[in-house]
């Protein structure tokens, strides 16, 4: 039976292995907690759903220093992957990618690409709003969402799942990690 087909391409692979990856989920947002962190829970739920390890979950404030603390705790205690949502938006208080994108070894620039493509689907052109964007924080893959739960379902199901299956092809972010780090 063939492996079914993730359009517009790519395929996962039933005969590859399952590797799980340790992943971390970060809300950042000066009004939610725990009771209210919906997209939190739906990425949480997402990320234990496909088979891999939730390592951490947190909720920080839209403050720069303490997304780079948390982000930088998780890197260094060995998480593979976080995924954060909130705070990629337009407003004075929405800080994510100022956070984040100096902690970048590499950008991950089509992430956003693809991102907006698909989130152009869902929500038009209010798609125009979101900084959603993505790199690699010492060998770590960190991946920014927008903070509503319409925007992580299509960040997670549509993109950062099948690069986080390792039975992905033609390739996957996955099979890479081990190669992050090299000099």
């Amino acid at each position: 039976m063939n492996a079914p087909v993730l359009s517009p391409g790519g395929r996962i692979d039933a005969n590859r292995p399952f590797k799980a990856v340790r992943i971390a989920v970060l809300t950042i947002s000066d009004t939610r907690d725990e009771e209210s962190d919906t997209s939190g829970h739906l990425l949480a739920e997402r990320v234990t759903g496909a088979g891999h390890e939730l390592v951490g979950k947190a909720i920080v404030r839209d403050d720069v220093d303490e997304i780079r603390r948390q982000v930088n705790a998780w890197v260094d205690a060995g998480v593979e992957a976080i995924v954060t949502t909130g705070g990629t938006g337009i407003t004075g208080r929405d800080v994510t990618p100022e956070a984040v994108r100096p902690l970048f070894d590499k950008e991950l620039d089509g992430f956003s690409v693809v991102f907006h493509l698909i989130s152009y689907q869902s929500v038009g052109l209010s798609t125009l709003q979101s900084r959603a964007l993505a790199g690699i924080v010492r060998g770590c893959f960190v991946f920014c969402l927008p903070g509503s739960n319409g925007a992580v379902r299509d960040g997670w199901d549509k993109v950062i799942a099948a690069q986080l299956d390792s039975r992905h092809g033609p390739c996957n972010m996955v099979e890479l990690m081990p190669r992050l780090l090299e000099q």
